[in-house]
This record gives C-alpha cells, structure tokens and sequence, in this order.
C-alpha cells in the first residue's frame, strides 16, 4: 500500500506541530532512546557539540555520556562498534559526519553489518542505524557533498533509506530503530531547516518501502527522493501552468523501494523522469527504470529519463549547475511529453 502526501499517512488523531527535519531527527532519537533503553548513540562530536549540524543537541544531556559519546575520527572504529553492540543486543545509532566519509567503513559495513545474518545462519543479527548528512546544496564541495546511495544500495542485508519531509524523517527513523536490520539513514543536508511540515505529537512509524504519492496527476510520472523532492515539486507546479499534470512520487526508501507505486503510476501516465542528484552513471535510478521498461513497457508512450548530478566530483561553486534543479527537470519532461 502506498501513502499519499495530503495527510499523515499513520497514527490515530491527535495534535501536530510544525518542526524542520533536523528537529524531526533529533525527536525521533530522542523518543526511541525513552522507550527502548537498548539504544544508544555515537560518534564525531555528536555528544556536547550535538554533531556539526546539531542534530543531536541536547541528547547527551538528556540521556547522559553512557548512551550518547563522542568517538575519535575513526568510521571503520564507529561502524565495528555499532556491530559488535549491535550483535550483542543493544540498537545502536551510528553517526558518519557527512556521507563523504563513510569510505573508511565500508568493508565494516558491506562484510559484516550487512551479512552477519546469513553468515550466522540468523543467530545474530544487526539491528543498527547509520545515520549520516548526504547531498549537496550547501557548498561543502568534493568531500562533504556526495550522495553514494547507490554502494549500499547495491549491498544485500542493508535497507537505505532517505526521507524528504519532516513526517518521514521521524517515522522512518523510528521505524529503522525498531526493525532487525542494518539501515542506512541519509539525511539531505540541504533540507535540515529547508524542510518544514507537521509532525503529529503522537508517535508513529512510517513503513521502510513504501512511496509516497506527493501530487497525483495523469500526463507524466516524476520519480524522486531525498534532497531533490522540492525542485520536483516546483517543476510539477511549472508544467501545471502549461496544463500538463505531472504525478510526483517520492520513494523515500531506496532498498526496499516501492515498485508497485512506480508502475501503477508509469501504467496510468504512459511516462516517466526519474530525478536524483548522485551521479548519473551507475545511479540507483538506472534500476527503477530498468524495472519500468521490464515491467510496464506496453505502457509506455515515451522512453524512460532521467536528470541526474553529472559523472564529475561535486564542484565547489557550481551547485545550482551540478544538482537537477526545476528548469532541468521541466526540460526534460517537454522532451517526454514531445516525444
């Protein structure tokens, strides 16, 4: 099943507030270290300092030094603890300060988080949260910009995940914590107090894998997540000025991702643009269109595209040119559409 934008998608009535993501961020760890005391959290700087974009401000006064510490500037260290702790019952939170950094823990991360289950025979497993800033937008150049969803992606046994509103930030995160999974928890930097909208009060979980339709239309289907979605949003606002109805899907999961939403959109419109700011080559939406021509090519009245960060390092300057904003996105819909 899959949730619609217009109103919380779970969780009974209530009242609800209007937070940021990052605000949505640090009440999800905040209300999962209340209720589990198994969950703990760590690493650069996240204890005093509340991690560079102060995420987790305030926690370590809250829950005290035992359960949120700082660690030295060592991932593969951060993500071999979040295991072993993992493995021996607790839910840890692991933070890599920017997504760019989490190469040192890559084989910590691909060879055991993500296959300690199977290697196992399921006699542990890792219920672990990697929680990073990923994507560009703020002008952090080569090293603290990059969006490499696409490795873990690649990777049985992890789930990735990326939300884009503040309702997802929180229940994707609360529902990561509480799975037996290792998750990979991209943050797009770029919407940490960009991103506004209501959260309810109650708590609530949002379902690793299902999409959310974000604006239904009939004309053409715009896939996206994470950091890009309101540039997606505003180039659907521009083609319905012309008369064109775009439906804009958000997959806010990447692994599991939601094809049945994909292609019961794609079926009703007949086309797809599919809009992520990682690199184009090798792009995790190479396998959403892949699945689109398998799946629904009968239906499709034009052929997949997709908008996409350039195969270059992430430039310093040049943002606005790199990430696919609104007008690249709107261009390559009138290309669709004129097929």
């Amino acid at each position: 099943m899959t949730a619609t934008s217009k109103a919380p998608a779970a969780g009974g009535a209530g009242e609800s507030r209007v937070i940021t993501l990052i605000q949505a961020v640090n009440e999800a760890i905040a209300e999962e270290m209340t209720r589990d005391s198994r969950v703990v959290l760590f690493g650069e700087d996240v204890g005093g300092r509340g991690g560079v974009f102060m995420a987790t401000a305030g926690l370590q006064a809250q829950f005290g030094k035992d359960r949120v510490f700082d660690t030295p500037l060592s991932e593969a260290s951060i993500v071999g603890a979040a295991v072993g702790m993992a493995a021996r019952g607790l839910r840890p939170i692991a933070e890599i300060q920017f997504a760019d950094y989490m190469g040192p823990g890559f084989d910590q991360i691909i060879s055991q988080a993500a296959k300690i289950r199977y290697r196992s025979g399921g006699q542990y497993t890792a219920p672990m949260v990697i929680r990073t800033p990923s994507g560009g937008g703020v002008k952090g150049g080569h090293h603290h910009s990059q969006s490499p969803e696409a490795y873990y992606a690649h990777t049985p046994g992890l789930k990735v995940v990326m939300p884009s509103t503040p309702y997802d930030a929180k229940g994707l995160l609360k529902a990561a914590l509480r799975g037996e999974d290792p998750v990979i928890y991209f943050e797009p930097k770029r919407l940490y107090r960009a991103a506004k909208g209501e959260v309810p009060d109650h708590d609530y979980t949002v379902k690793i894998g299902e999409a959310a339709v974000r604006r239904e239309g009939t004309d053409l289907t715009l896939v996206g997540y994470g950091g890009v979605m309101p540039d997606v949003l505003k180039a659907a606002d521009a083609l319905a000025k012309e008369g064109v109805q775009a439906e804009v899907i958000d997959l806010r999961s990447i692994v599991p991702w939601d094809q049945d939403c994909v292609l019961q959109s794609v079926e009703k419109t007949g086309r797809a643009v599919l809009i992520s700011e990682a690199p184009r080559t090798a792009n995790f939406m190479g396998e959403v269109a892949y699945t689109i021509q398998e799946r629904a090519f009968d239906y499709l009245t034009a052929p997949v595209t997709q908008v996409a960060g350039f195969d270059t390092p992430y430039p310093y300057v040049q943002d606005k040119v790199f990430l696919p904003g609104a007008n690249r996105i709107v261009n390559a819909c009138v290309q669709v559409l004129n097929y």
